[in-house]
């Protein structure tokens, strides 16, 4: 009878530490603060951003005019080479004292909306659906034409063309209004020593055919966050993130160092943004019972706002958020490339970071949700409304790009569903990696309830 009682109790002490077990690996996991240089000077940060040398080589600056024509816009008010160049790109001078005109940060980090341009927000209208042929094809003429017309030119564009023509092949979206940055940095690192940053025309790492597509998350969140990116696998010094776009022309690591220097100066600026306002009017009663449904129900992960705000910075596990896993899995799958990071020069000095990976996403601050549709880390839903009731998330659906519309009802973009995969413009969530699954928490809001959160929403 006894070794029954005590069979019975050790089955059951097994049994119960399983299942306490299993809990702890479906709980939210708290990420740690990383100590950051502090102490910049915002208006030295974003001088730096918009015309600084952070990309030392481009298209010499004529021929850039000739093909794609001066920017009236000059939405960032740039004097003397750049009143004439888009936000997007900069014109630097090249080591050899040339002219050239690169791509800048905000080719990802801002967005025209309704005729002005935020900086800071994630550009959810970029077209990477064309770089597998025009752009790879664009460099071999540029290479061909600088090389007969103007060493000098060829000079100052080398470091651009040679990283332009290993990696545009491999550069590319099925669909309009993602982001191939993770892409992009695979793609760098798989060419440069870890150690050295010294290119190699052959890759040194195996890369994987399948891109990864993402959305952009807004720079205004980061002074909240303890780590960077969707998966909050970016622990440590954020300056060494922030510099990451420095790979693509960077002839060894003593340049990195220069543009390194600058990062505190950056990240101030970014700790300064802030989102804009909702524009229209908001219902303010409704707002007020849409913040007790929200601070009941969703601040547990996404924190709560106003004169008592306060952040929880939580990893949450695959197994309560459920969306699409290609993201996260891309660091178990393909670990080189967070094995490369993790020995290389960033991870040096006395302010390192270094890829943690995690089997999940963070829950991130929703400053300014309202602006910045569409919404999961893949941008796979169009609206707010759509993101709260997974039960109207379209399959296939498609946007204008050309003149974008704004709903501000549902809050997010105007979309036509559509009922099969077509042009570039349709977003198929039936695409590797953009499925729209998962974050059905609002789903057991009534739709009552529903409107008076995302009336709520608007206000942040």
């Amino acid at each position: 009878m006894k070794k029954t009682i005590l069979l019975f109790f050790i089955v059951a002490l097994v049994a119960f530490s399983s299942f306490i077990i299993h809990n702890a690996d479906d709980d939210p996991v708290p990420i740690p603060p990383s100590p950051q240089r502090t102490g910049g000077d915002a208006q030295k940060g974003y001088d730096y951003l918009i015309n600084g040398d952070y990309i030392r080589s481009g298209v010499p600056y004529n021929l850039y005019l000739l093909g794609f024509g001066s920017d009236s816009n000059n939405y960032l008010g740039r004097t003397g080479i750049n009143t004439k160049i888009s936000h997007a790109f900069t014109a630097v001078k090249a080591a050899n004292g040339q002219t050239v005109v690169a791509p800048n940060c905000l080719q990802c980090h801002a967005q025209v909306f309704k005729g002005k341009l935020i900086v800071g927000l994630g550009n959810s209208l970029a077209d990477f659906t064309k770089s597998k042929t025009l752009d790879a094809n664009n460099m071999m003429l540029l290479e061909k034409m600088l090389k007969l017309q103007s060493p000098k030119g060829y000079e100052a564009a080398y470091e651009f063309i040679r990283a332009s023509k290993a990696i545009t092949a491999q550069l590319y979206s099925p669909v309009k209004g993602v982001n191939v940055a993770d892409r992009l940095a695979a793609l760098l690192v798989a060419h440069r020593n870890p150690s050295s940053f010294v290119w190699s025309d052959e890759a040194q790492l195996d890369i994987p055919s399948q891109l990864i597509p993402s959305d952009t998350p807004p720079w205004w969140l980061l002074k909240k966050k303890n780590a960077m990116f969707y998966n909050g696998f970016g622990r440590g010094d954020f300056g060494r993130f922030l510099m990451a776009s420095n790979l693509l022309t960077v002839k060894d690591t003593s340049e990195s160092a220069l543009v390194d220097a600058h990062m505190p100066d950056v990240l101030a600026y970014i700790y300064s943004l802030t989102p804009p306002k909702y524009p229209n009017p908001v219902n303010k009663s409704l707002a007020a019972e849409g913040k007790v449904l929200f601070e009941k129900t969703c601040s547990g992960c996404h924190g709560t706002y106003g004169e008592k705000a306060s952040y929880p910075n939580y990893l949450i596990p695959a197994s309560i958020i459920q969306t699409d896993s290609m993201l996260y899995k891309a660091n178990y799958s393909s670990p080189q490339f967070v094995n490369w990071f993790n020995k290389s020069w960033f991870t040096q000095g006395d302010h390192p970071a270094h890829l943690e990976p995690f089997e999940g996403y963070i829950a991130p601050p929703l400053d300014g949700i309202w602006v910045t549709a569409p919404y999961l880390h893949n941008g796979s839903v169009p609206t707010l409304e759509a993101l709260l009731n997974s039960r109207h998330r379209p399959v296939y659906w498609s946007r204008n790009f050309d003149m974008p519309q704004y709903d501000y009802v549902n809050v997010g973009w105007k979309y036509t569903a559509e009922t099969k995969n077509g042009l570039t413009t349709t977003y198929d969530t039936t695409l590797p990696g953009l499925g729209k699954g998962g974050h059905t928490f609002g789903d057991a809001l009534s739709d009552k309830e529903r409107t008076a959160v995302i009336e709520y929403l608007k206000t942040l």
